[in-house]
């Protein structure tokens, strides 16, 4: 059985104003109004299906619905048309401070946050030091201390500790290379390997060649909203040359 499967899945955005609509605009479009003017569709009819084990690149220009695509999968946005069936709880290494509350400390966001993602006080409790440790020095030298006073990158190492501690099959990463300093993203590098060598899903959104290639043995390319090629990594990755050449 695969373990995400895209089927007709598209997504409806209001320029300047993200998916702002209420409740009554979302019936009366579901019923098959045409799109109000404004409106426009960052991803369209695309189908796909990902089996256990793979890691899958995907890649295209700036715009073009990649990082869309993976919020479509960690159950963040909610499709307007066609359906998203994940089989699996995801790690979603996207927004790595969201869900972050400035009033708490870090100890108390580290425990808030892995709440949302599923994990127990128990579970948190015993890998409390690990999570800690991984996230760095810095972490925790300032884990009693009110989030507030951390610097974005604080909050950016905090979250990938705790989300790459998530025993959950199936892992979602937006652009690996943008997280923290040189050494923190090399611990970044070995810990996603370690998840791929246990067998987990990757789907990776980047435009570093290097990460696609070092990670990914498959590729879909986007264009324009469209899923245009679905085929091995270097496959993808020439279609995007090639696009980005005319």
């Amino acid at each position: 059985m695969a373990i995400i499967e895209a089927e007709g899945l598209g997504i409806r955005f209001v320029r300047n104003r993200r998916r702002q609509l209420r409740l009554r605009e979302l019936l009366i479009h579901r019923g098959g109004r045409t799109a109000a003017a404004g409106q426009f569709w960052p991803l369209r009819d695309v189908s796909f299906r990902v089996e256990p084990g793979e890691t899958v690149g995907v890649v295209g220009r700036n715009g073009t619905g990649k990082s869309t695509l993976l919020r479509l999968i960690a159950g963040v946005l909610i499709p307007d048309e066609g359906r998203i069936r994940v089989n699996g709880d995801v790690a979603p290494l996207l927004e790595l401070s969201a869900g972050f509350s400035n009033d708490l400390t870090g100890r108390e966001n580290l425990y808030l946050v892995g709440g949302l993602h599923g994990l127990s006080t128990g579970y948190l409790r015993r890998h409390f030091d690990e999570i800690v440790s991984f996230a760095g020095e810095q972490i925790e030298r300032s884990i009693d201390t009110s989030v507030r006073h951390y610097s974005s990158g604080m909050k950016v190492r905090l979250g990938f500790a705790v989300i790459a501690h998530l025993p959950h099959p199936v892992l979602l990463v937006d652009e690996v290379t943008a997280v923290g300093d040189a050494e923190f993203r090399a611990k970044c590098y070995a810990t996603i390997e370690r998840l791929l060598a246990e067998g987990r899903t990757l789907v990776l959104v980047s435009h570093n060649e290097k990460d696609l290639t070092r990670f990914c043995r498959r590729g879909l390319y986007l264009d324009a909203g469209r899923l245009t090629v679905d085929g091995t990594i270097d496959e993808a990755l020439a279609a995007y040359a090639s696009a980005a050449q005319r």
